[in-house]
């Protein structure tokens, strides 16, 4: 009994759990709604499964990768086991200089909002020796990237936003989140650009984001390492500036990062994930054609599904305790997602006892239902900011 207290949640968690029946208390009400988003979705998500399944492909087996990748990723499975956050994610130096200029791109709806883009040398360093190399051969990514938009007058609540895969571009965050009417309520917003997008790509990705998938399974793993320790650099700055009160909201692959910030960061002041990928192996084997190539690859190493879990859980929020208070949490679904299932939020509110869980009768993509969960959103966020003035 005691040694299954302490097996890791990857090992709990049951083998087929990619496979069971989901649903929510929104389903009845909501039939069309909730099932028609998600026919949609089963056909975009074969989209970017197709995209992903590609990519990996073409970097595992590139000279006979695919050994060296997942004899590379043992190393990482002992730190998650251990379940320290500390050991994984270092504390960045004090003191990084950060680079301000006026933001350029996209302005629509977003007049008298004063942006700024920020920029830094990251010294970040891969966790992995065995990923050193790739590391230093790029350029781009090694600088990390934020769009600011503040007010200037006076130290204000902070929203760090960290955007999906391949949906870097500020301009869709905002509209996304209503950050403008956020702004214009009072809060200052930061949103931050995820390794391998954006300006972060490197020369000759086909798109933004395609170097997060496209350079390994080494590579996928360490790109979490990296946007946490670069998104507490921008914490650092905000508190340098006065700030003293920082949440985070992501959507999808930013939901999964912002969870995981809070398992790391104790200064945030609350957190709202998104559309939160929480399981990503489980993720790739209900997509199709990944769903094909992962157990194919599996098998080839001799790794079944707790063990590739294991192999790929040092950057999953389930894998530390949470450093905030779960009621400084509200993750908000799609009872129609098939990207992020409803099960895997289960899992995520699960991990954060009091947290609070919103359902919107709509999709990973199509956000039926927005403008209730905005407004719990900012509810939530005035409840744990003080008073705006």
């Amino acid at each position: 009994m005691e040694s299954e207290l302490q097996a890791p949640w990857w090992e709990h968690l049951p083998e087929d759990f990619w496979r069971q029946a989901d649903g929510t208390e929104l389903d009845a009400g909501n039939r069309l709604k909730v099932h028609g988003t998600a026919a949609i979705e089963r056909v975009l998500r074969t989209s970017l499964s197709s995209t992903v399944a590609t990519a990996m492909s073409v970097a595992l087996y590139k000279g006979g990768n695919a050994g060296h990748e997942f004899e590379a990723l043992r190393f990482y499975e002992p730190l998650a086991r251990a379940g320290d956050a500390t050991r994984v994610f270092l504390q960045p130096p004090k003191g990084i200089a950060i680079e301000t200029s006026p933001a350029t791109g996209c302005s629509v709806g977003l007049r008298g909002i004063q942006r700024f883009q920020l920029r830094f040398a990251s010294p970040f360093k891969p966790l992995n020796p065995a990923a050193q190399a790739q590391f230093e051969n790029m350029q781009n990514n090694l600088l990390a990237h934020a769009q600011h938009w503040c007010h200037g007058d006076r130290p204000r609540p902070t929203l760090i936003v960290i955007h999906g895969f391949a949906a870097d571009a500020p301009f869709l965050n905002a509209q996304a989140l209503s950050l403008a009417s956020l702004y214009r309520q009072g809060y200052d917003i930061l949103l931050f650009t995820y390794p391998h997008h954006g300006p972060r790509a490197e020369r000759g990705d086909l798109f933004s984001g395609v170097g997060l998938f496209g350079r390994g399974l080494l590579s996928f793993t360490e790109s979490p390492l990296h946007a946490i320790h670069d998104l507490r650099v921008f914490i650092d700055y905000l508190q340098e500036r006065g700030v003293e009160h920082i949440g985070v909201t992501g959507i999808s692959l930013g939901g999964y990062t912002a969870s995981l910030l809070a398992t790391v960061d104790e200064r945030l002041s609350f957190c709202i994930p998104i559309v939160p990928a929480v399981s990503p192996i489980d993720l790739f084997l209900e997509w199709w054609p990944t769903s094909v190539l992962l157990p194919r690859l599996m098998r080839s190493q001799g790794v079944n599904v707790a063990q590739m879990r294991g192999l790929t859980a040092v950057h999953n929020p389930l894998t530390y305790k949470p450093c905030i208070d779960g009621k400084r949490v509200l993750i908000i679904g799609g009872a129609g997602d098939r990207f992020s299932l409803p099960r895997h939020l289960r899992l995520l509110q699960r991990h954060w006892p009091d947290s609070q869980l919103h359902w919107f009768p709509g999709s990973h993509l199509i956000h039926l239902g927005r403008g209730e969960y905005l407004l719990r959103m900012r509810a939530f966020m005035d409840q744990w900011c003080e008073a705006l003035h």
